[in-house]
């Protein structure tokens, strides 16, 4: 069990600040995503908690203890890489086995650690292996087992799928789910690119951009509130639809138009001093509907379309002179490019952001 507290937390390399004074509090027994576009800062903040890195300003502690000064070993803290980093003329056994042995861990006690994560991730029948005879996802629980043998506090993930292909990807991902359910007081750190994971896995995700927090919260918290233009454009995929507009009308009924759409009532509390001023108008294209009524917000032509099977994407030029409104509709829809087309949505699914990019609170609705 182990609960993390980072405040403050800088680190710069020369003249360029990565981390630019994180707070951050996990629970013991959390599974935590760190996630955000390259650069962002979400690997250096993870071996800045690991020990791998120097923290430049600030505090860590782990169980109400300053580890800034610990090393690695002392923390109690098991990390699992992008890279295998197996040892190539080691067998899977004896590649679980090295850290434990290096610690002094005793013969009858080391085989039974190994022997128990191998069959929690099914690796049994690969122990007399050598890596090169495993396929990526088995190097993958290889290493995933080898970090489990040391049975730490805290596990460190940094984008350990990425070199996988999407099937293997899509497995892994599961293991490491259950891997979660069958060590519920072992808490979990995560680095990804990927939402999909990040969006199935988490227990809470931490939104990176440019070594700052932009938020954090559960992942439906980020889906339904995001606080701000980046989480509501990093989160969800296709990305939201986000317009420059116009406030027509502040306060209890407000009205926003979007750039090429329809003057909307929102749900936002705007301000009545923001009328005649601009912001930006967001529908995530998922909760976009095809209409023929008066309702309308959008109307244009269809640029592009892709039949996913499942579901259909929808370009459509509004005439705004911008990005297409993406549209996500369930199924196989039948239209085409150069269709006319109308699109609506309910006020509880619509965002409006003020200029400097910051979510109106909702006055009701989600």
């Amino acid at each position: 069990m182990a609960d993390l507290e980072l405040t403050g937390v800088r680190k710069s390399f020369g003249s360029v600040d990565v981390i630019k004074g994180v707070d951050l509090s996990i629970k013991s027994g959390e599974f935590i995503v760190f996630v955000g576009p390259s650069g962002c800062g979400k690997s250096t903040l993870l071996r800045l908690i690991a020990g791998l890195e120097e923290i430049t300003a600030g505090t860590l502690k782990i169980d109400g203890e300053v580890v800034n000064d610990l090393p690695p070993a002392r923390r109690g803290i098991a990390m699992v890489f992008q890279s295998y980093a197996l040892y190539p003329h080691m067998k899977v056994y004896d590649n679980m086995a090295f850290g434990m042995k290096l610690a002094g861990g005793g013969k009858a006690e080391v085989d039974k650690r190994v022997r128990e994560a191998a069959n929690m991730l099914q690796i049994t029948p690969y122990l007399d292996r050598l890596p090169k005879q495993l396929s990526g996802g088995q190097r993958q629980r290889v290493a995933i087992g080898r970090a489990i043998v040391r049975d730490p506090h805290v596990f460190l993930f940094d984008e350990p799928l990425s070199n996988l292909d999407a099937a293997l990807r899509v497995a892994t991902r599961i293991e490491i789910a259950k891997l979660h359910e069958r060590m519920p007081q072992t808490t979990m750190i995560y680095v990804t690119h990927d939402q999909v994971e990040a969006m199935t896995l988490a227990d809470r995700i931490v939104v990176l951009n440019a070594g700052m927090v932009e938020q954090v919260g559960s992942p439906m918290e980020l889906y339904l509130k995001p606080a701000n233009l980046f989480v509501a454009r990093f989160i969800g995929s296709p990305s939201m639809n986000t317009l420059a507009c116009t406030i027509e009308a502040g306060g209890a009924d407000a009205v926003v138009r979007p750039d090429g759409g329809q003057p909307v009532k929102v749900l936002e509390a705007i301000p009545e001093s923001a009328k005649g001023g601009k912001g930006t108008f967001g529908v995530r294209p998922e909760d976009l509907q095809v209409t023929t009524g008066s309702d309308a917000i959008f109307k244009g032509t269809i640029d592009i379309v892709e039949q996913l099977g499942e579901v259909t994407l929808l370009y459509v030029d509004c005439g705004n002179g911008g990005e297409p409104v993406v549209a996500k509709l369930d199924g196989i829809v039948n239209v085409k490019k150069g269709d006319t087309i109308a699109l609506t949505a309910s006020a509880d699914k619509m965002y409006v952001f003020d200029a400097e990019g910051r979510a109106y609170p909702r006055t009701r609705g989600n």
